[in-house]
């Protein structure tokens, strides 16, 4: 009977739809798989060093890691948020990494020491340069709700993730008060809200809005047709056919980026990055394949692929982007393991009846 129920037991493990041969890296990710999979070819052509990816949103990825412990297959958490990862270290599932990598980033290296940033997309105010100038927009993002002249006419992404860590960061650089006066400041001005940044920057395009709180490279995959970074499920590939069909973007479009004063929260960096399991089978592997995700060949690719922002120095961008120099002067001084702390904003959101 036992020798039944462990034959058993073992082809119901065989028929798992995600398998993993013992000599692999393991890598979660919530970073898409058009931005992972040609990096992970250029690692294994060069290392020798086979890689398998399982692909889920962030949240999805550490409830997996929470549910399988320490029988995870896991040797890398790849997160699309600064929040993700600051969880995954909340949990204890990341182990310490070594001093020579946390100091290859230029900036956004978190306290913890426990994960390192790979890229960094901006809050930016998005703005439509036929109506209004670059000099009629504010240099800070607190005065935004002083701006009645743009009532009716701002779009914002209550319910989406960078917008809320956005308010996280608000909420710790100024404070909860300021922060609930700013969203019931703007909530006077009677925005338009949105379930999607692509959406809003459409009908910011089409005339219905004339500014609108968004990610930079929200703005960059209109007009110049830069891919999506994060994953987002089966719809990717759907997404990956219509772009094809509408062609590389549209660099004439009424579509402008304005960027507020350095170090303003309304520039905050929205920062990827990855962490080593404490769980890993492979933890000298993993920390190549994080040296190789801080190349200048990877970070590299990532600029021209997805339109993000490089971590590390000497790296050439395309030259629709903001030098990096310039870019990574723009988020204020700030722990980013601090977005892992989002139930308070939430409750601000809901307490000014956004949620």
């Amino acid at each position: 009977m036992k020798r039944w129920f462990s034959v058993l037991l073992t082809g119901i493990l065989a028929a798992s739809a995600f398998s993993y041969a013992a000599e692999e890296l393991v890598v979660y990710s919530g970073r898409s798989e058009v931005l992972v999979e040609p990096l992970v070819e250029r690692f294994e052509a060069q290392t020798g060093i086979r890689v398998k990816v399982r692909y889920g949103r962030d949240a999805e990825l550490l409830a997996t890691l929470a549910e399988e412990g320490a029988r995870s297959p896991a040797d890398l958490f790849w997160a699309n948020t600064a929040g993700a990862l600051g969880a995954a270290v909340n949990e204890g599932l990341l182990a310490p990494l070594p001093e020579e990598l946390l100091a290859l980033p230029e900036a956004f290296t978190p306290s913890s020491g426990r994960w390192v940033p790979l890229t960094a997309r901006f809050r930016v105010l998005a703005y439509n340069p036929e109506v209004l100038s670059a000099e009629a927009l504010p240099e800070s993002v607190m005065d935004l709700p002083k701006r009645t002249e743009l009532a009716g006419r701002i779009g914002w992404t209550p319910n989406y993730s960078s917008f809320q860590d956005f308010i996280t960061a608000m909420r710790h650089l100024y404070g909860p008060e300021a922060t609930l006066k700013w969203l019931e400041g703007m909530k006077a001005l009677r925005p338009k809200a949105y379930a999607s940044n692509s959406a809003m920057l459409e009908d910011l395009v089409a005339g219905e809005i004339d500014v609108a709180l968004t990610n930079h490279y929200y703005i960059l995959r209109l007009k110049h047709g830069v891919e999506e970074g994060e994953f987002e499920g089966p719809e990717e590939e759907e997404e990956e056919e219509k772009r094809e069909e509408e062609g590389a973007g549209e660099p004439g479009l009424p579509l402008a980026t304005h960027y507020f004063a350095s170090g303003d929260v309304g520039n905050l960096a929205l920062v990827t990055g990855i962490g080593v399991l404490k769980t890993a089978k492979h933890e000298a592997a993993a920390l190549e394949f994080i040296r190789f995700l801080l190349s200048e060949e990877a970070q590299a690719y990532a600029a021209e692929e997805v339109g993000e922002y490089p971590v590390v120095a000497s790296v050439s961008l395309p030259g629709f982007m903001l030098p990096q120099d310039k870019a990574l002067e723009l988020s204020p001084a700030f722990d980013f393991e601090q977005l892992r702390d989002l139930e308070e904003t939430l409750d601000l959101l809901r307490e000014a009846d956004l949620l």
